[in-house]
């Protein structure tokens, strides 16, 4: 194949369909034939011009046009280089064309203070994400998932996937990747009322694909009571096959309504757990309110910036003791882990069903309005349909 074909993002909400050389590889580089690409909120965001992230750190950016979005892969590798031959994969595993392997989006300086001092996670100062901060308008171009083949460049961070994990499954890594959130949380509960532990009552805002594998991960850690809380009756149903055990929907109910019903399912002492995942801050506050004292709010869903709420330093947070979290990315060392709770737990969590639409390159606009709809799931670029 000489010419690679890509959805490219040349503006905020316009894409067109560009061709570019195949490249030569670095040494330490490969060539990934992508299965399929995910679209994730970072994407939707990107797509809707809320292109500032990792705002107010060293690491802060705005994500350059043109661009070829897609960070969530999967795919074949096509071409290895010799370092790779000899390195093989994150976990040293051999790798050949011809294997399937899903990847880690960000690139790590390796020595900044925050790579050399956080364990796992990727808070790099100087940090670069495929399918956000590489525009394709530079070499080698193919630097997100939504093209024929991507080029990985050397340093980045790829896992081999098991045999059994099927494509539609394996492009879910990233995004179980990120629930290693709630093994951080578990690392707060030295005491015995804050963090996450057995039998936690959890309300879990937003059951998007990212909290969809929270709820699912929650019963592998065994969470008590899971409460779900969205907008969509088609996710909430989703959200029952993954475990929840009370959908809530909140354009059907009223906070009133909602808090009344969180205190009357805990003998009105509040939930110890809130996961937040959606795109808006506002829930956050109707969250905390939902907290016991003592309790954990896990902050995940506004990953670009939209907007700001008012806290009570006093009522909110003082009083109540909570303890509020932010994580804004996911280690590079929970792909193997995740891969592994894929192939474990098949049978009780219908993962592949969470892929409920497909497209192909051509009808990338589509895919994104499908994307933000209430009802979907996951949406993923297939650029050979």
């Amino acid at each position: 194949m000489k010419k690679i074909r890509a959805a490219v993002l040349v503006a905020p909400g316009k894409y067109e369909i560009q061709e570019f050389d195949r490249p030569k590889l670095e040494d330490g580089a490969l060539l990934m034939r992508i299965e399929l690409s995910g679209i994730c909120g970072t994407d939707k965001h990107t797509y809707q011009g809320e292109t500032k992230q990792y705002a107010g750190t060293e690491a802060e950016t705005d994500t350059p046009f043109p661009i070829i979005q897609g960070h969530e892969n999967v795919g074949i590798v096509d071409e290895i280089s010799p370092a790779i031959e000899e390195s093989g994969d994150y976990y040293q595993e051999k790798i050949k064309v011809g294997d399937r392997i899903v990847m880690c989006p960000d690139m790590i300086c390796g020595k900044c203070y925050y790579c050399t001092h956080v364990m796992g996670y990727t808070w790099c100062t100087k940090s670069e994400c495929y399918g956000n901060s590489f525009t394709s308008a530079k070499w080698p171009h193919l630097l997100g998932g939504w093209a024929e083949y991507m080029y990985l460049k050397p340093g980045t961070f790829f896992y081999k996937v098991p045999d059994t994990i099927s494509p539609k499954v394996a492009v879910l890594a990233e995004l179980m990747a990120c629930a290693a959130s709630l093994d951080k949380l578990q690392d707060f509960s030295s005491y015995s009322i804050e963090g996450f532990t057995t039998g936690d009552t959890v309300v879990v805002f937003g059951v998007g694909p990212l909290g969809l594998l929270h709820v699912a991960k929650l019963g592998m850690m065994g969470a008590g009571k899971v409460i779900v809380i969205d907008k969509s009756d088609y996710r909430l149903d989703l959200a029952k096959k993954f475990g929840a055990d009370i959908a809530i929907n909140v354009d059907k109910t009223t906070k009133e309504e909602r808090l009344k019903l969180i205190h009357s399912l805990t003998g009105g002492i509040g939930v110890g757990l809130v996961l937040h995942m959606t795109n808006r801050p506002e829930p956050v506050i109707e969250g905390i309110e939902m907290l016991r004292r003592g309790g954990t709010l896990l902050e995940m869903g506004n990953f670009a910036d939209t907007g700001e709420v008012s806290i009570s330093m006093h009522r909110h947070v003082l009083s109540k003791n909570i303890r509020l979290i932010g994580l804004s990315n996911h280690p590079i060392n929970a792909y193997g882990p995740s891969l592994k709770l894929f192939e474990k737990y098949a049978k009780q969590y219908p993962f592949a069903d969470m892929v409920t639409h497909e497209f192909a390159l051509a009808d990338v606009d589509a895919a994104m309005q499908m994307s933000m709809s209430p009802q979907s799931g996951k949406v993923v670029i297939n650029p050979w349909a």
